[in-house]
């Protein structure tokens, strides 16, 4: 059985212990320390909650109890096309049995079914009629993924929002490669853009490590600006496609390389691009490029590639 078999199968086990605790307490009220309080206004009506849900990157498992209790409770749920859709095919999998209405307003890339606005406009909407709406995002709902904009609208209808923070596919897909975004020696802090627009420039030098997300459009222009600061055309860069999906692959390289590597391999959205050192971390780095010294590390230890 392969690693992410294994691994996948151990999330399984994970979200069905969470769902059966959920259910023997399923008197128990959340904190509201999540709850964002919009401003009351005179003589309105009673209105529903809005929840903004993080997902994570697809794998039920990963989903937060919060999480999972708020889309117990839930009268709707508004879900987004990456990371939403997989855990609720994983929880119901597992046999967890959500009564909600779901709503798909998922969005490809260049393509966008639901624009913003409407998705806006459909809480506040679904909200104003009493009703308990979740809305899952994949990933952190705010780490790229709106989150703040549709808290706004909802604030300003007078809804109340409760913010349930999710594992984002920046850190937690790399982890897939083998690839820590910080290593003690090899680099001490991350930046995470979008390079769903062309990317101008991102300082630094190979230390500091650079992951990209919805960046595949944009690869080849990417690698060219990176290239040209402190980090250098030789500079390692790892590309992780479908992380916690069935196509998951890696494919690593350097900046001079990889956009050519990409097009060979038919390298596919969704896909997390990771620029820095700490690509040679990875098991999958090819002999040339894993030639760092990390003798001086005791916590380091032999490492074997996982089966993809």
């Amino acid at each position: 059985m392969s690693g992410f078999t294994e691994g996948a199968d151990a999330g399984a086990s994970v979200t069905s212990t969470v769902a059966d605790a959920v259910r023997a307490d399923s008197s128990a009220s959340v904190s509201d320390a999540t709850m964002l309080r919009a401003a009351p206004t005179p003589g309105a009506a009673a209105s529903g909650v809005v929840w903004l849900v993080g997902a994570g990157p697809g794998d039920a498992g990963l989903l937060t109890v919060r999480g999972l209790r708020a889309l117990e409770s839930a009268d709707v749920i508004v879900a987004d096309r990456l990371g939403a859709r997989g855990v609720l095919d994983g929880l119901a999998a597992e046999g967890v049995h959500l009564t909600a209405e779901v709503i798909d307003v998922g969005k490809l890339p260049g393509h966008h079914a639901v624009p913003q606005d409407a998705i806006n406009a459909l809480l506040v909407r679904e909200a104003l009629a009493g009703r308990t709406v979740v809305r899952l995002k994949g990933g952190d709902p705010y780490v790229f993924g709106r989150g703040g904009e549709e808290l706004f609208a909802c604030q300003e209808a007078g809804i109340d929002v409760r913010v349930v923070p999710g594992v984002t596919s920046a850190v937690s897909v790399p982890a897939l490669a083998g690839i820590p975004l910080t290593h003690r020696g090899v680099a001490t802090s991350f930046t995470v853009a979008t390079a769903h627009d062309q990317i101008t420039s991102l300082g630094g030098g190979r230390d500091h490590t650079v992951v990209l997300l919805m960046g595949v459009g944009t690869l080849a222009h990417s690698a060219v600006v990176l290239a040209r600061g402190e980090r250098g055309a030789d500079c390692p860069v790892a590309i992780v496609e479908d992380g916690f999906g069935a196509r998951q692959r890696v494919t690593v390289g350097t900046l001079a390389t990889i956009a050519a590597q990409a097009a060979e391999r038919g390298v596919r959205s969704p896909a997390v691009v990771v620029v820095g050192d700490v690509v040679r971390l990875s098991p999958y780095a090819p002999a040339a490029l894993a030639s760092l010294d990390l003798t001086f590390d005791p916590l380091a230890v032999p490492r074997k590639a996982p089966s993809l």
